[in-house]
């Protein structure tokens, strides 16, 4: 028997799949699993046509043995077996895939039957990563030989008859010696076996048995004083089926109830709070899959710190998981999604890399996010209080997904948006243009840093008075939202605190004008008493009604909002950070009269004095720290 080559190509494939595709070794166990289910697959389908088959469907299994002295592992099936030609065919020639050849075999209708899942063609050689020598066993259903094919890996392989009793497929691992990097025997404990069996095959449909050694109670030959008899420790070995076959998501709707998923949601995601919602998804088509997704009521703390934000899906093919967290399936907006989707047209054997730009994947999570923003719509309509803690815990996704990408998902996620009109009350955009009187020229907000702050600015009080409903932003993003989103119906967002309003006609506007002209005095004295390097501008407010003054930033550059902002920032050079100013008084205010007055009188001192109190006034009212509390107390006092 002389040993064969693997082909250049299939050598360099070889080398690259043990090194590059697979990052995680211990996918090798998922692999050689699969293709035993395969195998079963195979021959349970043709035993649908086939007497002579001889097996029940509860006959088939996977057997898994560990041999700790010669250092091995064994994965048994008694599924369809290879001849020595497929033998050679499919083990020989890297990625040339005997299931997919299988599938392709049979008719398209016959096809939606058969749940196939090594459609890749390396997953096999993912042994090689922990094995430095594998042996196959196979006998071909309705053989009489069976065959024997060996390898070390890239240096070939041999290829024999050989006696088998049953048909099938025996895949035998010898496990490398441990390195200072790897501690490859740790694949030899059951414990290990069983957790990566649980992580990546537990819902595989065929039963994989292992031996599990137990400590059991068991009653000797002894009795007690009251005549039982006397229990005593006994270790048992005996096989046991390891995995779980079913997953709660292949199960139909008559059988599984959303309290059972709430159930499992919890189970497996550590939370103590039902999902706020549960969403089964079945579909069939050009792409077939099955998701079963939910939305906590809440993050969900780890417990852990410093532990990593879980992120991602899972994904499974055919029971099998691909990914613990596929973080390209959905986009970060959804981030906070949790569940697990299942599609049979994924290529298992796939490296993660490739896998995240598959076309497939992302028809997927284009539907996925679609159902997600429905169940999240029907949610805002039929139980507002549901969404608005919804809102509260995850509002933030959905205001980064506006923004990201230069407003690339904003029409997408729009509809979602809900902002404050008051302390008790929340708005959708849409419901706020719904209610706009047609009077109404544009979408009207202001920020601060509470509700109640923001409805106490002066600027609110014309746009109240005239019956329009503003909208109330605490966030430091919610004005940057506001800005990608542009306008509603037509109807553009406008900063009460910095924008024109659009009140005043043309002819009011040269009023106004004409009136600050001759005010430029006074203004110009104002500002150089304050003193503040910042503000650059007083002026006349079109904005107030009872309100003294208020502070407002100039157009182009930073808002107060974003000076608050920065003053908490750990840098000290970003807390230094100020907009530049302006001072807007109530020309008929008797605040300003009283300045007007003293200034008039040539009581420069008093003018002074009464100015710098309003403005630190305007300061307070915009929610700003006072520079020097010392002073101002001082001015204050003086008035008494």
């Amino acid at each position: 028997m002389g040993k064969k080559q693997f082909k250049a190509e299939s050598k360099r494939l070889l080398d690259l799949m043990i090194n590059s595709i697979y990052t995680n070794k211990e996918i090798f166990l998922r692999e050689i699993i699969s293709n035993a289910s395969d195998a079963i697959d195979k021959l349970w389908y043709q035993s649908l046509t086939d007497d002579s088959v001889g097996l029940d469907r509860d006959e088939y299994r996977i057997r898994i043995y560990i041999n700790k002295d010669e250092r091995t592992i064994t994965v048994s099936d008694n599924g369809i077996g290879m001849t020595m030609a497929e033998a050679e065919s499919n083990l020989g020639v890297i990625a040339k895939s005997g299931s997919n050849k299988f599938k392709s075999e049979i008719d398209s209708a016959q096809a939606e039957d058969v749940s196939i899942i090594g459609q890749f063609g390396v997953g096999f050689y993912s042994a090689f990563m922990v094995a430095d020598k594998v042996t196959v066993l196979t006998k071909k259903f309705g053989e009489e030989k069976g065959v024997k094919w060996e390898s070390k890996g890239v240096d070939g392989y041999t290829v024999e008859e050989a006696e088998k009793y049953r048909s099938g497929t025996d895949v035998i691992m010898h496990i490398k010696e441990d390195t200072d990097e790897e501690i490859y025997g740790s694949y030899l404990e059951v414990w290990k076996l069983k957790a990566l069996i649980k992580k990546y095959s537990d819902y595989v449909r065929w039963p994989i048995v292992m031996d599990i050694t137990r400590t059991e109670k068991q009653p000797t030959e002894e009795k007690d004083k009251d005549g039982n008899h006397v229990m005593q420790n006994v270790t048992v070995t005996a096989p046991e089926t390891v995995n779980s076959m079913i997953p709660i998501w292949q199960r139909s709707k008559a059988d599984v109830s959303d309290a059972d998923c709430a159930e499992w949601y919890k189970e497996t995601n550590r939370d103590q709070n039902d999902p706020a919602v549960t969403l089964r998804i079945n579909a069939e088509g050009s792409i077939s899959y099955k998701a079963l997704l939910f939305v906590p009521q809440k993050e969900i703390d780890s417990g852990i710190s410093g532990a990593t934000k879980h992120k991602g899906l899972k994904l499974y093919c055919n029971g099998v998981l691909i990914m613990d967290e596929c973080e390209k399936l959905l986009h970060d907006y959804f981030e906070f999604v949790r569940g697990v989707v299942d599609s049979p047209d994924l290529s298992l054997n796939i490296s993660r890399e490739i896998l995240q730009h598959n076309r497939q994947l992302k028809v997927i999570g284009q539907n996925l996010e679609k159902k997600i923003k429905g169940e999240l719509e029907t949610m805002m309509r039929d139980d507002r209080p549901k969404y608005e803690e919804f809102w509260k815990n995850f509002g933030i996704h959905i205001k980064c997904g506006v923004c990201d990408e230069y407003g690339r998902y904003t029409d997408f996620l729009k509809d979602l948006l809900i902002f404050s009109t008051g302390e008790e009350s929340m708005v959708s955009l849409k419901e706020y243009a719904d209610n706009m009187p047609e009077s109404q020229p544009a979408i009207y907000f202001c920020s601060a840093d509470t509700i109640k702050h923001a409805m106490d600015l002066p600027q609110c009080e014309d746009v109240r008075n005239r019956g329009y409903e503003i909208l109330y932003l605490t966030s430091p993003i919610d004005e940057t939202v506001l800005t990608t989103v542009k306008s509603i119906d037509g109807k553009p967002f406008v900063n009460i605190v910095t924008d024109d309003l659009g009140f005043m006609t043309d002819e009011e506007k040269k009023e106004a004008q004409e009136k600050s002209a001759e005010s430029k005095e006074i203004f110009e004295f104002m500002r150089d008493s304050i003193a503040d390097e910042n503000l650059k501008i007083v002026m006349f407010s079109s904005k107030l009604v009872s309100s003294a003054c208020c502070l407002t930033s100039a157009p182009g550059g930073m808002t107060l909002e974003m000076e608050k902002y920065f003053r908490n920032a750990p840098n000290e050079e970003m807390r230094k950070l100020r907009a530049n100013r302006i001072l807007e008084v109530n020309g008929e205010h008797r605040a300003f009269k009283a300045i007007q007055e003293a200034y008039d009188a040539d009581d420069k001192e008093k003018a002074a004095e009464l100015s710098k109190i309003l403005y630190v006034q305007a300061e307070l009212l915009a929610g700003l720290e006072i520079e020097d509390i010392a002073s101002y107390t001082e001015l204050v006092t003086k008035l008494f």
